[in-house]
């Protein structure tokens, strides 16, 4: 199995455990502003890097922005760039520490994204 496949395993895993109460999105309809935010959330996850971000965070628990440029393989402004986006969008949260930004996943965001869809997921 090679590493992509094992990081989306383990996001996919992640997600199934980490459950919330929340209407799925395929079982009742949704308000404009529900709508509204999920639309803005998965934007933020349909881009290659944001999902490498997002599953490179996931697998770490919490990680340097710093350390997040080599493993993707692009320059540290874009890095931020993306994570400016996942963080905007609540997907992840950040902490400086002196000169560094740490960041982690909101597992509430990320709960509620695949809560949305989870007859998609229990179906496939």
């Amino acid at each position: 199995m090679d590493r992509l496949t094992h990081i989306s395993t383990y996001v996919n895993v992640f997600l199934m455990e980490k459950m919330l109460c929340c209407t799925p999105l395929l079982t009742t309809p949704l308000q404009r502003s529900d709508a509204d935010e999920l639309a803005a959330r998965f934007r933020a996850l349909a881009d290659p890097v944001r999902l490498r971000l997002l599953s490179l965070i996931a697998d770490r628990g919490e990680v340097c922005a710093c350390d997040l440029v080599v493993p993707l393989g692009i320059s540290q402004p874009t890095v931020s760039h993306h994570l400016r986006t996942l963080f905007e969008a609540d997907l992840v949260a950040r902490e400086r520490r002196g000169r560094w930004i740490h960041y982690r996943l909101v597992d509430s965001t990320v709960d509620a994204l695949r809560q949305a869809l989870a007859p998609a997921i229990v179906s496939s």
